[in-house]
């Protein structure tokens, strides 16, 4: 994204992940290691929200849910439900294209054993509020696991429980946007069954539907 609004490739204010991000560059020179930007549509029908750059997926590659487990399920179902070419995301030169589609994150960079604290998902969070106040009406927002639920709720000014977090749950947003909820798709819920590639498909038929309303 052009605009530093939504996207700042040089942020440093969080000390302890720029701190962070520069060690991981000092172990692995090749990696992308700074703030991962949005990946996808300008204007998108669908945002979908992570938590955090993984550190061998987004984190290397530059680009959300790309070379980890996480975006394994996340771009085979992208795929079947129209919003991109390819089923696979493997780097930034793969081809892949997103339609109608583009994929953020809660936090913008790798925070150590991908767990951000409050402050630095509140210092984020500016980020997010400005992405989501582009999107046009009739949005639908899919928040991927409970942190994202909340960084959206508030980039949208919104309490928790004004809508509580659950697995296919839908919300409406204030300028006619929706929230729906997924599980994370990380590899250990994949692993556990708490969420199979089923339940994952209904949330994204929850969400044509939304749009076919």
């Amino acid at each position: 994204m052009a605009s530093n609004e939504i996207f700042n490739q040089d942020c440093k204010d969080c000390g302890r992940l720029d701190e962070f991000l520069c060690e991981v560059k000092r172990k692995y020179p090749d990696y992308h290691a700074r703030p991962v930007a949005p990946f996808g549509d300008e204007q998108p029908k669908l945002l979908v929200v992570g938590l955090a750059p993984g550190m061998h997926g987004a984190n290397a590659t530059g680009r959300p849910f790309t070379g980890d487990y996480a975006g394994i399920l996340l771009y085979q179902a992208l795929y079947q439900f129209g919003y991109s070419n390819r089923p696979i995301s493997e780097g930034r030169r793969d081809g892949l294209v997103l339609t109608a589609c583009r994929i953020t994150n809660a936090v913008k960079c790798l925070p150590p054993q991908n767990k951000p604290t409050g402050l630095e998902i509140n210092t984020c969070n500016r980020y997010l509020n400005a992405e989501i106040a582009q999107m046009p009406e009739g949005t639908v927002i899919l928040a991927l696991g409970s942190i994202a639920h909340q960084a959206v709720l508030k980039a949208c000014g919104l309490k928790l429980k004004d809508a509580p977090f659950g697995h296919n749950r839908l919300h409406r947003l204030p300028n006619s946007r929706y929230l729906v909820d997924s599980y994370h798709s990380s590899r250990y819920n994949v692993q556990t069954k708490r969420l199979t590639e089923e339940m994952f498909h209904d949330v994204f038929r929850r969400i044509a539907g939304l749009f076919d309303h």
